[in-house]
């Protein structure tokens, strides 16, 4: 079996070799296989027509069926010119759009260079802010370490003098005892009596005076104050004086007659309390005068077990709003990051932002307003303190639970334009709402 299998392999290595050695033959069989490839793999018959509707070669059987009913086709010779001709054309654009895409791939390895860069220097910068911090806590620790360990020497001081007083007095103590003791123990009266008046010159009555009520037990006066028990919201106070960049000192400014700022700028009110009722004439963005039907009584809170947002593209005009009149800040920013806190309380109503751009609880539910979108938020808190961060380079603003510190929404609008104020809008409501200036 192994003899004959060996001798057809060598035959089979015979002809593949005289069959390389003639040309011909191999040009003749791969004709045979192009030949098979040019028949239509369904029907067997010769591929001569292009669809150009699903641009593929086909028989005539494939042009009369019904995956290629109402198509467009065309004979080869006349498609292959054609589609030459469109590859030609193609690839005239096809440099200058390579070109293109190099840019771009250019353009995005220096972005991501860029964002490298920036992160490593925002990695630095806070390293260097935290090192700061710290430095400064460690250093107040320590200064803090020693004024307990000077306080704590005065006082041992103190207490050791008054200790050794009492040692005193109570080891003299004990020596008269002994001596009264021993002395008496004598029954001779001429030897008591001299034994006596040898060694005392006073009376016994002044002798044996209690000295007791003569000494004094210091009690320990050790005490740090409120670094006993506010250690920390003293330090945070203490960092607030050398901490940069601050929040900002919001000055605000009404020019309706509803609003009262007080004399400091910091907090507004409405002057009236007034029914809401519903809305019945067109909103203007920001405006004043019109009038939300659902507000709940004072005190209600809705909340949703959940954080999340539902976006809808109405215009800010399908918006109620009970607002009496709006506000802006006295100061006014360009450029730069900046931030600021609210304390927006039980109120029942406000907007706070700057123009435009804003965000707005009614008493159930906070959503963002934009020019050209409204964006409903739902989560379970009801923040008593809004923080507002703006980013004037990038156009963005942030809202944040400021007694959390919790980011609650981030809003980006590229139709901001500078300068921009801060913006607060409120309603009838007894609460007043009030900058937070630390």
């Amino acid at each position: 079996m192994t003899q004959i299998r060996t001798q057809f392999e060598e035959m089979h290595q015979f002809l593949r070799k005289r069959e390389d050695e003639y040309p011909a033959l191999s040009e003749s069989r791969e004709l045979e296989g192009k030949a098979a490839e040019w028949l239509c793999p369904e029907h067997d018959e010769k591929l001569k027509l292009f669809c150009v509707t699903d641009q593929e070669l086909t028989c005539i059987i494939c042009r009369d069926g019904e995956k290629h009913e109402g198509h467009k086709f065309k004979p080869i010779r006349e498609a292959a010119a054609s589609v030459r001709k469109e590859i030609e054309k193609g690839i005239e654009n096809l440099p200058a759009d390579i070109c293109a895409i190099e840019s771009q791939a250019d353009a995005q390895r220096e972005e991501i260079t860029k964002t490298k860069e920036k992160s490593n220097q925002l990695m630095t910068q806070i390293r260097t802010q935290f090192e700061e911090m710290h430095q400064f806590l460690r250093k107040r620790e320590d200064e803090i370490k020693n004024e307990l360990k000077h306080k704590e020497e005065d006082a041992v001081e103190k207490m050791s003098k008054s200790l050794s007083d009492i040692e005193t007095t109570l080891s003299e103590s004990r020596e008269l005892e002994g001596k009264v003791t021993s002395l008496l123990n004598i029954t001779d009266t001429e030897r008591f009596l001299t034994s006596w008046t040898e060694d005392n010159r006073v009376t016994p009555e002044h002798l044996f005076k209690p000295k007791a009520g003569q000494l004094k037990v210091v009690n320990s006066s050790l005490s740090m104050g409120p670094y006993e028990s506010h250690l920390q919201f003293f330090m945070w106070k203490e960092m607030l004086q050398v901490i940069k960049p601050r929040e900002e000192l919001l000055s605000l400014q009404s020019n309706s007659a509803n609003i009262t700022v007080s004399d400091d700028g910091r907090s507004l009110f409405c002057n009236t309390i007034q029914q809401a009722t519903p809305f019945t004439s067109g909103f203007t963005f920001g405006g004043t005068s019109t009038f939300y039907s659902d507000i709940p009584a004072f005190g209600h809170t809705r909340t949703s077990s959940q954080f999340g947002t539902r976006t809808s593209p109405r215009k800010c005009k399908d918006i109620y709003s009970s607002s009496t009149g709006h506000v802006f800040s006295v100061n006014e920013f360009t450029s730069g990051q900046h931030y600021w806190e609210i304390e927006v309380g039980q109120r029942n109503y406000w907007e706070l932002g700057v123009k435009d751009n804003f965000l707005k609880f009614d008493g159930q539910k906070y959503v963002t307003c934009s020019p050209d979108i409204i964006t409903e938020l739902t989560f379970g808190d009801r923040p008593q303190k809004i923080g507002i961060y703006l980013n004037c380079s990038s156009k963005k603003i942030s809202f944040y639970d400021a007694d959390k510190m919790t980011r609650i929404h981030t809003m980006s609008s590229k139709l901001m334009s500078m300068p921009v104020s801060a913006y607060f809008n409120v309603a009838a409501d007894c609460n007043r709402l009030t900058v937070c200036w630390y």
